[in-house]
Order: structure tokens, then sequence, then C-alpha cells
């Protein structure tokens, strides 16, 4: 009877050893994003897994960045995530239309005056609202991420609207995206961006749309040899997890993982305006491609040609976040 306590007692010794090694397993989070380390979600996520690291979850907790699409790119990633395979990722605003109309509210084209008027809207009721319009399908918001405005790349000079008729482009996956090039009788074609310098060096595409960050990381200027600073769109990205990962991490990690992310999401912000003014500059200096600056009467017929696709899209979006994005303009 002993040897058989004992025998029981040793069985039960080695299962809680066995519980206790499997509770000691660190949580990973893969972190996947489709930019070089050097931009500013680079230097994002990077900050990120060293506040992570450097926190008191530091042993529980381990962080993996992959960045240029090396696990996924924008638009399989998000199906990854709900599988598991994925834990964080900062795509486009443009690639959760699929998820919910109402972020579409970001692709309108000129909608916003500058960042200012965009950090004004996010940080609106309205703006922090749709950070949870993912939920119901499995996602969760967990911030905005800065990239920048967007600029047009081109083989040929872009000036006036008719200069791009014609002329193939690649978009994200964004039926916004799509109609705003239709409304200059352009050709839109939705293709990853880790294919975009390829499609650009061949001529398969006769230009792109990017920020100055962006275009310089990945080398578009080096192909494209005229850029038009239009400032005409937004690229800025949410910071996404499952809902069910999200929620299910230890109540004494998750703020400590969450209050990391804040900050790593704040430096990102806080260098994105300067990366994109130093890769300005660092394209200006290599003299292979000519940034061409639009007068006030140019840009005024972008203007014109692209704003009938907020109507197109009001129903979807919804006009009062439409209303809530352009108030953000008159503030501040």
């Amino acid at each position: 009877m002993r040897t058989l306590k004992l025998a029981s007692l040793t069985a039960l010794a080695a299962g809680v050893m066995m519980a206790g090694s499997a509770l000691a397993d660190p949580i990973t989070i893969k972190f996947s994003h489709v930019v070089a380390p050097n931009t500013p979600k680079g230097q994002m996520a990077e900050k990120f897994k060293e506040l992570v690291e450097e926190s008191s979850v530091g042993d529980q907790v381990d962080v993996e960045v992959y960045p240029n699409s090396q696990l996924y790119g924008d638009d399989q990633v998000l199906e990854a995530m709900l599988l598991g395979d994925v834990q964080l990722a900062a795509p486009a605003l443009s690639k959760f239309q699929k998820y919910t109309k109402q972020l579409q509210v970001f692709d309108l084209p000129f909608l916003f005056k500058d960042m200012d008027a965009v950090e004004r809207f996010q940080n609106s009721e309205t703006g922090q609202k749709l950070l949870t319009s993912l939920e119901p399908k499995g996602l969760i918001g967990l911030g905005y991420l800065h990239n920048g405005m967007k600029q047009l790349s081109a083989s040929e000079p872009l000036r006036v609207p008719s200069d791009a008729a014609g002329k193939k482009f690649r978009i994200m996956t964004s039926d916004v995206l799509e109609a705003q090039f239709e409304a200059v009788d352009a050709a839109p074609l939705k293709k990853p961006f880790s294919e975009v310098f390829m499609l650009l060096q061949t001529d398969a595409i006769d230009g792109q749309e990017n920020t100055y960050s962006n275009i310089y990381s990945q080398k578009f200027y080096e192909v494209q040899p005229y850029i038009t600073e239009s400032n005409h769109g937004l690229l800025d990205y949410m910071v996404v997890s499952s809902a069910r990962f999200w929620n299910d991490l230890p109540d004494d990690v998750r703020p400590v993982v969450e209050k990391a992310l804040d900050q790593a999401i704040a430096y990102g912000n806080d260098i994105a305006a300067q990366e994109n003014q130093e890769a300005k500059q660092a394209i200006i200096d290599s003299g292979k491609s000519e940034i061409i600056d639009l007068t006030p009467e140019q840009r005024q017929q972008w203007v014109d040609a692209m704003k009938p696709v907020w109507d197109q899209f009001s129903d979807e979006i919804g006009q009062d976040v439409i209303d809530a994005a352009r108030a953000a303009n008159n503030e501040g």
C-alpha cells in the first residue's frame, strides 16, 4: 500500500512539473508585415519587440518580426491571423474592406488636407469606433499607424488628370482606389506590394501610388522617372490581432504588451513624417526621378476629377463617417 501511495505521489509530482513546464513556455507573437525594416512600420515593429523584451513579461513573451512579406502579403495575412498562424499585423487600411466597408473612408481621394487632420479624425470618437468595427469578423484593431500622404509615380510626367488616361497603375485591393483611377480614365490593377518593383521594371505597369518612404525603400524611384507630389490620398495602417488571441492573453500579460504596442505605435508615428521628408530628399539627391510640383490650378483639376468618388461610396461607408473625417480638416 505504501509503495502504491509513493508511486501515486511520484506520478502527481511529475504531472505538476510537466504542467509547470507547459505554463513556462513563452507566448509567441509573430508580427508579419510587407515593408522594409527601415520604414516607419518596420521600425515600429522592431521597437515593439524591443519594448516587450525589456518589459516585466520579457521572459514570457517572444516577439518575432517578419518584414518584406517573408511570411504573408497583406492580402493573405488577415486570413492567416484568423487561423492562428500570425498574431500581429499592420495591413494598410485598404486591406480591410472585406471585413468592414466603413474603413474605406481612409481611401477616399483628397479627403484629408494633411496628417494633422488624419490624426484628429483617428483620435475622434468616430475614428476610435472604427477600430472595433472588425470584432464581428474575429479581428480587433489595436491602433492606427501612420505612413503618410501618397504621391503618384509614373513612366511619364503626370501634371493634369488627362496625363493618366490609358495608363496602368498598381493599386492595393480596394474598390475605392479602383474607382479613383477610373475617374481619370486610367487602368487600375490590383497587385501585391511585393511584386510592384518587378512590374515597374518590366513596364508591365506605368505607375503606382505610394508614400515617399515606400518609394525610396522599395527603390521604385530607380524605375520611375517621374513622381508627382499630389498628396492625394492616405497610406496608413491598422495594427490588428485576432480577437481570440488578444482576449486569451493572461491578465498579467495583456496590459504590458498593450502598453508596449501603444508606445511603439507612437514611436512609429513620430518618425513617419521625418522618414518621408528624408526619403524625398534622398530621391532628389539620386537624380534618378524628377519630383513634379503641381500648381494650384493643376491640383484642383485632380480634385475635381476624383472627388465624385466620395458620393459613389457614401452609402457603404456612411455619410456620417465621411462628414466626421471632413470636419477634422477644420479643427486645430
